[in-house]
């Protein structure tokens, strides 16, 4: 048996784990796994494929990113090739990326990401490749798992800011706003802020007023409590409104989600009169050592990922149902987008500790 691996979509804490422990449960049984380079780049010629041995795979299951590397951009089905202009041109490349992993003696694929990746994952089992998915992603979005490796991790580095904030914001009276990751789902927001004892935590789920956000933030002036913390989720927005976007990345890419916590600083600070800050924590989410927690999981994920295919479980995600590792289809967790739901006990409890949603 030859199996090989592939990391997409943005990087997690936790994916060299996942990738250590799917080799060795691999190697354990006398299978040969190789490693897809940045995606399904190394299929298509615009990288490399690369063995795996326990020698790869030493040592490195406490570091954050993915010795695979990864992409946004990999997508076999629309393909970006560049044109003599310099323009770049989507093209379906999925039945070369097949017929190349035929000729390398492939015989299954254990694909890593999140609902993008999974996506892609699912059509090329459509089309007959033998794959087994792992959820990956700090937002918490991919449904079918209780939770995703990377996330724990994400909510740490926030809570760990938050903290920091704290000090600063109480120091001068200030209100300071934090921007999280969470284009659609507010998860790293709402366990990051109850957690850190924020005052207002503004989620994608929960469309806010800005009037009721800065009327949450004078109560408290009014108590005699003359700074506030507020974590808000990028993808978050105003009711009726739509969440803010910035410059693309690279010529040709969409918009981005992101901007928001100046946007609101800014209105805040116009309504109350306090001096308002704001500040992106970006991609130090993605980055570092993963959790103890995450370690743990993403070992058990790749073992189970291996597992899978030994059961020839095609087409189907590794997942947790607490407390077991269990497979759902790929398919079934990609009908339906996993969001935070509003009447969740964890958004009573933050409201019952006077959290303000802004709503």
């Amino acid at each position: 048996m030859r199996i090989a691996i592939s990391t997409g979509g943005g990087d997690a804490p936790g994916l060299n784990a996942v990738i250590r422990a799917a080799v060795l449960s691999a190697i354990d049984r006398g299978w040969h796994v190789l490693g897809i380079r940045k995606g399904w780049a190394g299929l298509l010629g615009d990288d490399d494929v690369v063995p795996l041995t326990r020698d790869e795979v030493r040592g490195i299951g406490h570091l954050g990113g993915t010795i695979l590397r990864t992409t946004n951009r990999g997508n076999p089905f629309a393909y970006p090739v560049k044109q003599d202009d310099g323009s770049f041109k989507e093209v379906d490349r999925s039945d070369e990326l097949i017929e190349n992993a035929r000729n390398l003696g492939i015989n299954a694929v254990i694909a890593i990401g999140g609902d993008g990746s999974l996506s892609i994952a699912h059509q090329l089992s459509q089309k007959g490749m033998r794959i087994v998915g792992v959820p990956k992603t700090i937002d918490n979005d991919v449904s079918g798992t209780i939770t995703t490796f990377g996330f724990d991790t994400a909510v740490t580095t926030a809570m760990e800011a938050i903290d920091k904030l704290h000090t600063t914001a109480e120091s001068h009276d200030r209100v300071i706003v934090m921007e999280v990751m969470g284009r659609h789902a507010g998860f790293i927001a709402l366990h990051s802020g109850l957690a850190g004892s924020a005052h207002v935590i503004l989620i994608p789920e929960i469309p806010y007023d800005v009037d009721k956000v800065a009327a949450a933030i004078m109560a408290r002036e009014a108590r005699g409590r003359h700074f506030d913390i507020v974590v808000v989720a990028e993808g978050a927005h105003a009711k009726g409104g739509e969440s803010s976007t910035m410059g693309a990345s690279l010529p040709g890419q969409d918009r981005r989600v992101g901007g928001i916590g100046q946007r609101l600083a800014v209105q805040i600070q116009d309504r109350t009169g306090k001096e308002c800050r704001s500040m992106v924590l970006g991609h130090l989410q993605r980055g570092g050592m993963p959790t103890g927690y995450d370690r743990l999981l993403a070992t058990r994920f790749g073992g189970a990922a291996v597992q899978a295919i030994e059961d020839g479980k095609w087409g189907e995600m590794v997942a947790l149902h607490s407390p077991h590792i269990v497979t759902v289809p790929i398919v079934e967790a990609l009908k339906e987008p996993r969001r935070v739901d509003p009447n969740h006990d964890i958004v009573r409890t933050a409201r019952r500790t006077g959290i303000s949603f802004g709503d």
